[in-house]
Protein backbone atom coordinates (compact mmCIF):
# COMPACT_ATOMS: atom_id res chain seq x y z
CA UNK A 1 0.00 0.00 0.00
CA UNK A 2 1.42 3.31 -1.08
CA UNK A 3 2.49 6.13 1.68
CA UNK A 4 -0.11 8.22 0.65
CA UNK A 5 -2.78 5.44 1.25
CA UNK A 6 -1.50 4.90 4.88
CA UNK A 7 -1.50 8.33 5.51
CA UNK A 8 -5.18 8.37 4.77
CA UNK A 9 -6.03 5.60 6.60
CA UNK A 10 -4.30 6.74 9.41
CA UNK A 11 -6.00 10.55 9.45
CA UNK A 12 -9.74 8.62 8.75
CA UNK A 13 -11.80 8.39 11.37
CA UNK A 14 -12.53 4.98 12.61
CA UNK A 15 -15.63 3.46 13.35
CA UNK A 16 -18.81 4.76 12.20
CA UNK A 17 -19.76 8.62 12.14
CA UNK A 18 -21.04 9.00 15.73
CA UNK A 19 -17.97 7.19 17.18
CA UNK A 20 -14.99 9.18 16.22
CA UNK A 21 -16.80 12.58 14.91
CA UNK A 22 -18.33 13.33 18.47
CA UNK A 23 -15.45 12.99 20.35
CA UNK A 24 -12.78 14.62 17.73
CA UNK A 25 -15.43 17.94 17.63
CA UNK A 26 -15.81 17.88 21.34
CA UNK A 27 -11.85 17.70 21.56
CA UNK A 28 -11.71 20.40 19.44
CA UNK A 29 -14.12 22.84 21.31
CA UNK A 30 -12.28 22.30 24.49
CA UNK A 31 -9.06 22.88 23.10
CA UNK A 32 -10.31 26.20 21.66
CA UNK A 33 -11.77 27.43 24.94
CA UNK A 34 -8.84 26.52 27.18
CA UNK A 35 -6.20 28.58 24.20
CA UNK A 36 -8.87 31.07 24.54
CA UNK A 37 -8.95 31.26 27.96
CA UNK A 38 -4.89 31.05 28.67
CA UNK A 39 -4.52 34.83 28.13
CA UNK A 40 -6.86 35.64 30.85
CA UNK A 41 -5.84 32.86 33.38
CA UNK A 42 -2.01 33.50 33.03
CA UNK A 43 -1.97 37.17 31.66
CA UNK A 44 2.01 37.59 32.16
CA UNK A 45 2.44 34.83 29.74
CA UNK A 46 0.61 36.54 27.04
CA UNK A 47 3.49 37.56 25.13
CA UNK A 48 5.14 33.90 25.01
CA UNK A 49 1.33 32.28 24.10
CA UNK A 50 1.36 35.18 20.97
CA UNK A 51 5.12 33.37 19.99
CA UNK A 52 3.86 29.70 20.48
CA UNK A 53 0.62 30.68 17.63
CA UNK A 54 3.21 32.27 15.08
CA UNK A 55 5.31 28.96 15.96
CA UNK A 56 2.28 26.52 14.81
CA UNK A 57 1.87 28.79 11.59
CA UNK A 58 5.40 28.87 10.65
CA UNK A 59 5.29 24.74 11.46
CA UNK A 60 1.96 24.33 9.38
CA UNK A 61 2.75 26.07 6.72
CA UNK A 62 6.33 24.66 6.02
CA UNK A 63 4.62 20.81 6.38
CA UNK A 64 2.01 21.64 3.63
CA UNK A 65 5.50 21.61 1.12
CA UNK A 66 7.97 20.13 3.29
CA UNK A 67 5.64 17.25 4.75
CA UNK A 68 2.49 16.78 2.83
CA UNK A 69 4.54 17.31 -0.16
CA UNK A 70 7.96 16.36 0.20
CA UNK A 71 9.76 19.59 -1.13
CA UNK A 72 12.17 20.40 1.23
CA UNK A 73 12.10 24.14 1.65
CA UNK A 74 14.67 26.02 3.61
CA UNK A 75 13.58 29.40 1.92
CA UNK A 76 9.98 29.47 3.56
CA UNK A 77 11.03 32.81 5.42
CA UNK A 78 10.74 34.78 2.46
CA UNK A 79 7.27 35.27 2.61
CA UNK A 80 7.59 35.19 6.29
CA UNK A 81 9.59 38.67 6.01
CA UNK A 82 8.50 39.81 2.80
CA UNK A 83 4.60 40.13 4.09
CA UNK A 84 6.38 41.62 7.28
CA UNK A 85 8.14 44.68 5.52
CA UNK A 86 4.98 44.72 2.94
CA UNK A 87 2.23 45.24 5.81
CA UNK A 88 4.74 48.08 7.72
CA UNK A 89 5.21 49.73 4.50
CA UNK A 90 1.65 50.37 3.87
CA UNK A 91 1.12 51.12 7.80
CA UNK A 92 3.53 53.94 7.80
CA UNK A 93 2.51 55.15 4.48
CA UNK A 94 -0.61 55.73 6.10
CA UNK A 95 0.51 57.25 9.09
CA UNK A 96 2.26 59.88 7.55
CA UNK A 97 -1.10 61.71 7.55
CA UNK A 98 -1.89 61.37 11.17
CA UNK A 99 -1.82 64.83 12.91
CA UNK A 100 0.89 63.64 15.81
CA UNK A 101 3.89 62.62 14.66
CA UNK A 102 7.85 62.34 16.25
CA UNK A 103 10.78 61.26 14.71
CA UNK A 104 12.02 57.87 15.53
CA UNK A 105 16.08 57.42 14.94
CA UNK A 106 16.85 55.68 11.68
CA UNK A 107 13.55 54.37 11.16
CA UNK A 108 12.05 57.79 10.49
CA UNK A 109 8.47 59.20 11.67
CA UNK A 110 6.55 57.44 14.06
CA UNK A 111 3.11 58.17 14.32
CA UNK A 112 0.55 58.05 17.29
CA UNK A 113 -2.65 56.72 16.27
CA UNK A 114 -5.98 56.74 17.33
CA UNK A 115 -7.25 53.32 16.91
CA UNK A 116 -9.42 53.25 14.01
CA UNK A 117 -6.62 54.19 11.98
CA UNK A 118 -4.28 51.73 13.72
CA UNK A 119 -6.50 49.18 12.76
CA UNK A 120 -7.30 50.19 9.35
CA UNK A 121 -3.78 50.62 8.51
CA UNK A 122 -3.08 47.29 9.91
CA UNK A 123 -5.50 45.50 8.31
CA UNK A 124 -4.98 46.90 4.89
CA UNK A 125 -1.11 46.06 5.19
CA UNK A 126 -2.24 42.39 6.26
CA UNK A 127 -3.87 41.89 3.11
CA UNK A 128 -1.31 43.77 1.17
CA UNK A 129 1.37 41.52 2.40
CA UNK A 130 -0.69 38.67 1.08
CA UNK A 131 -1.29 39.81 -1.99
CA UNK A 132 2.51 40.83 -2.22
CA UNK A 133 3.43 37.00 -0.93
CA UNK A 134 1.25 35.56 -3.36
CA UNK A 135 2.18 37.21 -6.25
CA UNK A 136 6.14 36.41 -5.13
CA UNK A 137 5.10 32.91 -4.89
CA UNK A 138 3.59 32.11 -8.04
CA UNK A 139 6.25 33.39 -10.16
CA UNK A 140 9.05 31.63 -7.82
CA UNK A 141 7.29 28.74 -7.78
CA UNK A 142 6.39 27.63 -11.04
CA UNK A 143 10.22 28.45 -11.74
CA UNK A 144 12.49 26.42 -8.74
CA UNK A 145 9.96 24.14 -7.89
CA UNK A 146 10.68 22.26 -11.23
CA UNK A 147 13.99 21.46 -9.73
CA UNK A 148 13.61 18.56 -6.92
CA UNK A 149 15.69 17.10 -4.25
CA UNK A 150 18.81 18.84 -2.82
CA UNK A 151 18.48 21.31 -6.13
CA UNK A 152 15.30 22.48 -4.81
CA UNK A 153 16.59 22.85 -1.08
CA UNK A 154 20.04 24.73 -1.92
CA UNK A 155 17.73 27.04 -4.20
CA UNK A 156 15.32 28.31 -1.56
CA UNK A 157 18.56 28.33 1.04
CA UNK A 158 19.80 30.87 -1.50
CA UNK A 159 16.54 32.77 -1.55
CA UNK A 160 16.30 33.26 2.01
CA UNK A 161 19.99 34.73 1.97
CA UNK A 162 19.38 36.71 -1.04
CA UNK A 163 15.99 38.43 0.72
CA UNK A 164 17.57 39.65 3.59
CA UNK A 165 20.94 40.49 1.87
CA UNK A 166 18.56 42.82 -0.43
CA UNK A 167 16.11 44.36 2.67
CA UNK A 168 19.68 45.08 4.88
CA UNK A 169 20.63 47.13 1.62
CA UNK A 170 18.08 49.00 0.54
CA UNK A 171 17.51 52.40 2.17
CA UNK A 172 13.70 52.69 1.15
CA UNK A 173 13.09 49.92 4.16
CA UNK A 174 15.42 51.02 6.24
CA UNK A 175 18.66 49.36 5.33
CA UNK A 176 20.77 47.81 7.90
CA UNK A 177 19.07 50.31 10.39
CA UNK A 178 15.67 48.43 9.94
CA UNK A 179 12.51 49.49 10.14
CA UNK A 180 9.83 51.03 12.75
CA UNK A 181 6.53 50.28 12.90
CA UNK A 182 3.58 52.18 14.26
CA UNK A 183 3.06 52.27 18.09
CA UNK A 184 -0.15 50.50 19.63
CA UNK A 185 -3.00 52.37 20.79
CA UNK A 186 -2.98 52.74 24.26
CA UNK A 187 -7.08 52.71 23.56
CA UNK A 188 -7.11 49.49 22.21
CA UNK A 189 -5.87 47.94 25.61
CA UNK A 190 -3.26 45.25 26.17
CA UNK A 191 -1.08 44.71 23.31
CA UNK A 192 0.16 41.44 23.89
CA UNK A 193 -3.70 40.59 24.61
CA UNK A 194 -4.13 41.91 20.83
CA UNK A 195 -1.98 40.00 19.55
CA UNK A 196 -2.17 36.99 20.94
CA UNK A 197 -5.75 36.54 19.85
CA UNK A 198 -5.23 37.59 16.21
CA UNK A 199 -2.33 34.74 16.23
CA UNK A 200 -4.67 32.14 17.53
CA UNK A 201 -7.37 33.15 14.95
CA UNK A 202 -4.98 33.20 12.12
CA UNK A 203 -3.39 29.55 13.03
CA UNK A 204 -6.96 28.63 13.45
CA UNK A 205 -8.11 29.83 10.36
CA UNK A 206 -4.79 27.88 8.89
CA UNK A 207 -5.46 24.80 10.67
CA UNK A 208 -9.31 24.55 9.44
CA UNK A 209 -7.81 25.40 5.20
CA UNK A 210 -5.18 23.16 5.32
CA UNK A 211 -7.85 20.50 6.97
CA UNK A 212 -10.57 21.09 4.25
CA UNK A 213 -7.42 20.74 1.65
CA UNK A 214 -5.84 17.53 2.64
CA UNK A 215 -9.19 15.95 2.48
CA UNK A 216 -9.78 16.87 -0.79
CA UNK A 217 -8.28 15.73 -4.44
CA UNK A 218 -5.36 18.26 -3.84
CA UNK A 219 -3.97 16.69 -0.31
CA UNK A 220 -4.04 13.32 -2.22
CA UNK A 221 -2.21 15.29 -5.34
CA UNK A 222 0.10 16.88 -2.95
CA UNK A 223 1.00 13.48 -1.16
CA UNK A 224 1.46 11.39 -4.88
CA UNK A 225 3.84 13.85 -5.82
CA UNK A 226 5.59 13.08 -2.28
CA UNK A 227 4.92 9.33 -3.17
CA UNK A 228 6.48 9.24 -6.59
CA UNK A 229 6.13 12.47 -8.61
CA UNK A 230 7.25 10.88 -11.94
CA UNK A 231 4.35 8.31 -11.94
CA UNK A 232 1.89 11.13 -11.12
CA UNK A 233 3.15 13.16 -13.80
CA UNK A 234 2.91 9.78 -16.00
CA UNK A 235 -0.85 9.29 -14.88
CA UNK A 236 -1.23 13.42 -16.25
CA UNK A 237 -1.97 15.05 -12.92
CA UNK A 238 -1.08 18.33 -13.10
CA UNK A 239 2.24 17.85 -10.54
CA UNK A 240 3.66 21.29 -11.39
CA UNK A 241 0.28 23.43 -10.82
CA UNK A 242 -0.13 21.62 -7.27
CA UNK A 243 3.18 22.43 -6.34
CA UNK A 244 2.67 25.89 -6.59
CA UNK A 245 -0.95 26.21 -5.32
CA UNK A 246 0.53 24.96 -2.03
CA UNK A 247 3.80 26.98 -1.88
CA UNK A 248 1.23 29.77 -2.65
CA UNK A 249 -0.69 28.85 0.33
CA UNK A 250 1.82 28.88 2.91
CA UNK A 251 3.04 31.96 1.81
CA UNK A 252 -0.31 33.55 2.58
CA UNK A 253 -0.16 32.61 6.06
CA UNK A 254 2.98 32.99 6.62
CA UNK A 255 2.80 36.80 5.16
CA UNK A 256 -0.07 37.10 7.11
CA UNK A 257 1.96 35.75 9.86
CA UNK A 258 4.64 38.21 9.64
CA UNK A 259 2.92 40.82 8.76
CA UNK A 260 1.73 40.91 12.35
CA UNK A 261 5.05 40.00 14.10
CA UNK A 262 6.34 43.12 12.78
CA UNK A 263 3.78 45.12 14.57
CA UNK A 264 4.09 42.67 18.00
CA UNK A 265 7.62 43.19 18.03
CA UNK A 266 7.55 47.00 17.02
CA UNK A 267 10.95 46.77 15.18
CA UNK A 268 11.69 45.28 11.97
CA UNK A 269 15.38 44.08 11.44
CA UNK A 270 15.86 42.24 8.00
CA UNK A 271 18.20 39.71 9.00
CA UNK A 272 17.66 38.87 12.83
CA UNK A 273 13.43 39.30 12.45
CA UNK A 274 12.24 39.45 8.91
CA UNK A 275 14.67 36.89 6.99
CA UNK A 276 16.11 34.80 9.69
CA UNK A 277 17.15 32.04 8.30
CA UNK A 278 18.78 30.68 11.01
CA UNK A 279 15.88 31.35 13.92
CA UNK A 280 12.64 30.94 12.33
CA UNK A 281 13.56 29.46 8.59
CA UNK A 282 14.98 26.36 10.69
CA UNK A 283 13.07 26.53 13.65
CA UNK A 284 9.95 25.97 11.38
CA UNK A 285 11.47 22.80 9.69
CA UNK A 286 12.33 21.27 13.40
CA UNK A 287 8.76 21.94 14.72
CA UNK A 288 7.30 20.01 11.84
CA UNK A 289 10.16 17.14 12.04
CA UNK A 290 9.46 16.78 16.17
CA UNK A 291 5.99 16.38 16.19
CA UNK A 292 5.46 14.68 12.74
CA UNK A 293 5.68 15.85 9.09
CA UNK A 294 2.95 15.03 6.33
CA UNK A 295 0.06 15.24 8.74
CA UNK A 296 -2.15 18.07 10.53
CA UNK A 297 -1.70 17.47 14.13
CA UNK A 298 1.94 17.04 13.93
CA UNK A 299 3.72 20.33 13.13
CA UNK A 300 1.03 21.40 16.35
CA UNK A 301 2.55 19.20 18.34
CA UNK A 302 6.27 19.80 17.32
CA UNK A 303 5.77 23.66 17.79
CA UNK A 304 4.21 23.47 21.58
CA UNK A 305 6.86 21.30 22.38
CA UNK A 306 9.55 22.74 20.69
CA UNK A 307 8.63 26.50 22.13
CA UNK A 308 7.34 25.19 25.18
CA UNK A 309 10.84 23.53 25.73
CA UNK A 310 12.75 26.58 24.68
CA UNK A 311 11.34 28.82 27.19
CA UNK A 312 12.25 26.14 29.70
CA UNK A 313 15.31 25.99 28.70
CA UNK A 314 15.80 30.11 28.42
CA UNK A 315 15.17 30.60 31.81
CA UNK A 316 16.67 27.96 33.60
CA UNK A 317 20.21 27.32 31.39
CA UNK A 318 20.98 30.47 30.22
CA UNK A 319 23.80 29.97 28.56
CA UNK A 320 23.88 26.38 27.69
CA UNK A 321 20.31 26.95 26.27
CA UNK A 322 21.42 26.39 22.73
CA UNK A 323 23.65 23.25 23.49
CA UNK A 324 20.89 21.83 25.27
CA UNK A 325 18.26 22.28 22.38
CA UNK A 326 20.76 20.97 20.19
CA UNK A 327 20.88 18.00 22.21
CA UNK A 328 17.15 17.50 22.43
CA UNK A 329 16.91 17.77 18.51
CA UNK A 330 19.68 15.16 17.77
CA UNK A 331 17.55 12.96 20.47
CA UNK A 332 14.37 13.40 18.58
CA UNK A 333 15.51 12.76 15.27
CA UNK A 334 18.07 10.10 16.36
CA UNK A 335 15.22 7.78 18.44
CA UNK A 336 12.17 9.30 16.60
CA UNK A 337 12.45 10.25 13.27
CA UNK A 338 8.76 9.91 12.10
CA UNK A 339 8.46 12.31 14.95
CA UNK A 340 6.71 12.50 18.60
CA UNK A 341 3.16 12.01 16.83
CA UNK A 342 4.62 8.67 14.68
CA UNK A 343 6.47 7.08 17.53
CA UNK A 344 2.62 7.09 19.72
CA UNK A 345 0.87 5.93 16.41
CA UNK A 346 3.81 3.43 16.37
CA UNK A 347 3.33 1.76 19.88
CA UNK A 348 -0.74 2.13 19.38
CA UNK A 349 -0.27 0.11 16.49
CA UNK A 350 1.96 -2.35 18.13
CA UNK A 351 -0.04 -2.88 21.12
CA UNK A 352 -3.46 -3.39 18.92
CA UNK A 353 -1.28 -6.18 17.72
CA UNK A 354 -0.06 -7.60 20.42
CA UNK A 355 -3.54 -7.31 21.22
CA UNK A 356 -5.45 -9.02 18.47
CA UNK A 357 -2.28 -11.85 19.00
CA UNK A 358 -3.41 -12.62 22.95
CA UNK A 359 -7.37 -12.95 21.54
Amino acid sequence: MSTSANAARQEAPRGGPLSGAGPRRLGLAVLAAAAVAAPFVAPGLQSQMAVLWVMVVLALTWDVVGGQMGYNSFGNIVFFGAGMYASAVVQRALSLNAQETTTAGAGGAEALLAPIQYLGGLGLGLACAALVAVLVALPLGASILRLRGHYFAICTLGLGVAAGEIASAWDWLGAGSGLVTPLFPEALGNRNRFFCFYFLALAGACFAVLKLLYRRRFGLLINAIRDDEDKAEAMGLPTIRAKVVAWSVAAFFLALAGGAYGNFIGFIDPLDIAFSGATFGVWMILMAIMGGRGTLWGPILGAMVFHVTQELFWTFLLGWHRVAMGLLIVVIVTFLPDGILGWVRERRGGAALAEGRRA
